[in-house]
């Protein structure tokens, strides 16, 4: 990983909210200054491809957050219709298989990149157990995390927990995204997040994209928790 990039430049800002001034602050805040601005559920359920344009309007790339779980016809339309509003990232669940993810490659084209989910960040191995998935979360995303690799995916999001695992087995240029991402000053306060890491701890992993919302977005100081997180994230890229 070169340590001359901007630092920020691996940071996707999630833009988790339904409040439209909130919003558009948040892109005109992060935007110019972070690598990703990324569009989930609440934005794009509330002003579908508005919320899109507010945020290319803003940011250097966008990163379009629908986890697609469906049949592959299905999911090969969704993507179609997301490639055609010129986000850079779109993700689907690795859990629909090898049939829905080659149907998505297929249908994003050259630019579009997929990236496939794992394990959601929220699910520990109890979960799993309930979930009647046997065996540990890391295990569970290598398996398909490998599966999107073989599909021709751009790369898988998992929990910044399983990332040296995946490294090890997807090397680059598969990108690993990493949600869960947590300043070691609140690690401890994991919410509904139960596997995470410090930017530095997800980077030395092996990540090449962090994602990060609300340790930012509501935190008491923000630009500060920006500060903090762009300083964790050069001392990953150069060892310090």
């Amino acid at each position: 990983m070169s340590s001359e990039r901007d630092p920020l430049d691996h940071l996707a800002i999630a833009l988790d909210t339904s409040d439209r001034v909130t919003f558009e602050r948040w892109c005109e805040q992060y935007g110019p200054r972070v690598g990703v601005l990324k569009v989930g559920l609440e934005a794009f359920v509330r002003w579908g491809y508005e919320a899109v344009e507010v945020a290319r309007l803003h940011g250097r790339r966008v990163f379009l957050d629908l986890k697609l779980h469906d049949i592959p016809n299905t999911v090969s339309g969704a993507v179609t219709a997301a490639r055609a509003s010129g986000v850079d990232f779109l993700t689907v669940h690795a859990s629909g298989g090898p049939a829905m993810l080659e149907a998505a490659q297929q249908a994003a084209g050259q630019r579009l990149m997929i990236l496939a989910v794992t394990v959601l960040t929220h699910l520990d191995e109890a979960a799993l157990q309930t979930l009647d998935l046997p065996g540990s979360s890391r295990s569970r995303a290598k398996k398909w995390a490998l599966m999107a690799q073989q599909a021709g995916c751009a790369g898988a999001v998992c929990s910044p927990l399983e990332v040296a695992a995946l490294r090890e087995q997807c090397p680059a240029p598969f990108l690993l995204v990493t949600p869960g991402i947590r300043l070691t000053a609140t690690k401890g306060h994991q919410d509904d997040q139960q596997r995470v890491a410090t930017p530095r701890e997800a980077l030395r992993a092996g990540a090449d994209l962090l994602v990060v919302g609300r340790p930012v977005t509501r935190a008491p100081d923000p630009e500060l928790a920006l500060l903090e997180i762009a300083r964790e994230i050069q001392g990953a890229l150069t060892g310090i």
